[in-house]
Order: C-alpha cells, then structure tokens, then sequence
C-alpha cells in the first residue's frame, strides 16, 4: 500500500476490468429503455434483472448501507443518490444519470452515465457534454507520478470554463474487493497537490457539474442530493487504472461513445 492506498497486481486488475465491463454492460443494456413514459423503478428492474439472470453478478448497491433499489437514478435538479420509483416517471426534455454497480466474484465495478429522454434544452445539453469533456480531461491525467491534485484541477478548469459549478461534497473513489477505498478523489484542486499516482492504484473519476451553484442539500429520505438552487445538474463516471504507461478506463462502454469523444 501507498498512504493507505491499495496497489493492484496484474491479475487483480484483471478482475477489476472483469467487473468495471459488466458494470458498463448494464449501461448499455437499459439504454434503449430510457424514453418518455418510463419510471425510474422500470428501469431499475431492468437492470436488476440484467445483473442477476443475464450475468450472474451480484447487484452492489442494493442494501449498501440500507440503499433499497439496484441502480440510482438521478434526474435534472437531482445531483446524485436519486432513488428509482413507480412514481417519477421521465418526461421529454429530461436528463438523468443512471449509476450501476456490480460485485463479480468478490470485486466490484462502478460506473455512471447520462442520458437524454427526448431531445433536451441548449443548457441541458451543454450541461451533460461538458461535465463529459470535465471526465476526459481528469482521466487524461491520470499516469504514474501525476497527482489528485492535477485530476481535479483539469476538471474544475473545464467546468469554469463553461460557467458551471463543480460539487465538492462528493466525490471518486479507490474501489477493488472494496466498494469505497481510499483514494478519495476529488474533482476541484491544484496542479501537483496530493496522492502522487502509482501503477495499479485503481479508482473511479465522476465528476458532478451544476449549471447554478454548487450546493446542494439532502432530502428527508436520507439519500436524494439535489441542488439548493434546483439548477440541473449532471455526472459521468468511469473506473480507471493507473498503469505504467498511462491509465486504462475499466468500464468503456461496450457499444462505444458514439458522438462523444473517446478516452
């Protein structure tokens, strides 16, 4: 370990890659579901059922910490932690994050993604595409003797760059045979501050961008994080591995990036 910081063999990372493509697999498999009409608890299901009957892995959040459902849904105001149920259904012009994770033999994959219900505002679409470039920018970034501090940095520079706001009260995680490990990894920072970044340290990068403020607040329901202006608000995530060279995203999306730029 480094600072408390797991460094993953080849075989682990291996595993780590196993689990953060079952992970993505999902995202691509409820895709063709997200579409006006549909609740959040359907798509829940969905995922559910993939995870358990298709993949034979074990869904994550469900019961993590007393987390009900399998999958978060986060939709517009929502930052993160959006409970799916049979009442929120997606409308036209909405915006959600759907977050998976799985546990395959013992190692988990995490990853997050938006997604457009219809066709969705200027802002809104503005909003989702930067906080993507936001996550290229840190992944990039990432290679042995980079710091925390240089991810943050290149994420929070493309976030004011687009007049958005980065939330500072979450943020990416160390994951492996544990869901949430050390590194904390946060999307705001200085160039050469913090953990300087080995091979095989293994974490996710997920940035949160807001199109107002920063703040957010939590519901009564002890999970839903919402923005306290109800400004939009967007997130991606991937589950990457520092190697010798550079870093490996875990959890590319089998289907591929489509109109967004690959990483």
């Amino acid at each position: 370990m480094t600072q408390g910081v797991t460094i993953q063999s080849a075989e682990g990372i291996e595993k780590a890659r196993r689990a953060g493509q079952l992970a993505a697999e999902v995202l691509s498999a409820v895709a063709p579901h997200v579409v006006p009409g549909v609740s959040t608890e359907a798509l829940d299901r969905i995922c559910h059922e993939h995870i358990v009957n298709v993949q034979g892995a074990i869904p994550a959040n469900l019961g993590y910490h007393g987390y009900p459902k399998t999958i978060l849904t986060s939709v517009n105001q929502v930052v993160c932690h959006g409970i799916p149920s049979p009442d929120k259904i997606l409308r036209k012009g909405d915006i959600v994050n759907i977050d998976v994770a799985v546990n395959q033999d013992g190692w988990f994959g995490d990853t997050s993604r938006m997604y457009f219900v219809g066709e969705p505002g200027i802002l809104a679409r503005r909003l989702v595409d930067a906080t993507y470039e936001a996550m290229v920018a840190g992944i990039r970034q990432v290679r042995p003797g980079a710091t925390l501090g240089d991810i943050g940095h290149a994420i929070q520079s493309v976030a004011h760059r687009e007049r958005f706001s980065v939330v500072r009260e979450y943020c990416g995680h160390g994951i492996g045979r544990v869901y949430h490990d050390k590194p904390d990894v946060l999307h705001h920072g200085q160039r050469g501050e913090g953990l300087r970044l080995e091979a095989g340290m293994v974490f996710t990068i997920e940035p949160m961008l807001n199109a107002g403020r920063r703040e957010t607040r939590t519901l009564a329901d002890g999970w839903t994080v919402v923005t306290k202006d109800r400004s939009l608000s967007a997130q991606w995530e991937h589950m990457v591995a520092v190697t010798p060279e550079g870093y490996e995203v875990l959890t590319r999306w089998p289907d591929g990036t489509g109109a967004y730029a690959p990483v």
